[in-house]
């Protein structure tokens, strides 16, 4: 399975763009909703991916959940996932229904409340009201 589409791609190289153009002239960076959902098949391993580095484009930027109830923001090099193998020998695999939903910050929030990356609508919609009252 090819780990992301062409459109993905060029998507998160966009989102990366735009974080970079922001963060030079001194603004808040986009909240992007994620892009693609990646995961291991066999082990409890989850990306949530919202933007590749224009300037380095093997490192992308999401949320990132290794299987031990510690959902944190992070980059991961998009050669190692591709390289990556679960328990029994099988490659990373990209979620082809995934469709986000909210913006990578309502993700991490109800990753960190949870301890694991959520896509529940239920859980992500309690955490985007946490994040307007504050």
């Amino acid at each position: 399975m090819i780990l992301l589409t062409k459109p993905q791609q060029e998507k998160l190289l966009a989102n990366g763009t735009a974080t970079a153009a922001a963060l030079a002239a001194g603004r808040e960076p986009p909240d992007h909703k994620p892009v693609v959902k990646l995961f291991t098949p066999d082990a409890a391993a989850t990306w949530l991916l919202t933007e590749i580095d224009p300037d380095e484009p093997d490192i992308a930027f999401g949320l990132c959940d290794l299987g031990m109830q510690c959902a944190e923001l992070g980059s991961v090099s998009l050669a190692e996932l591709r390289a990556l193998r679960g328990r029994l020998g099988l490659p990373v695999e990209r979620d082809r229904h995934f469709e986000a939903t909210h913006p990578l910050s309502v993700y991490a929030r109800a990753g960190i409340e949870h301890g694991a990356i959520v896509t529940d609508p239920r859980r992500l919609d309690q955490a985007a009201a946490a994040e307007e009252v504050g």
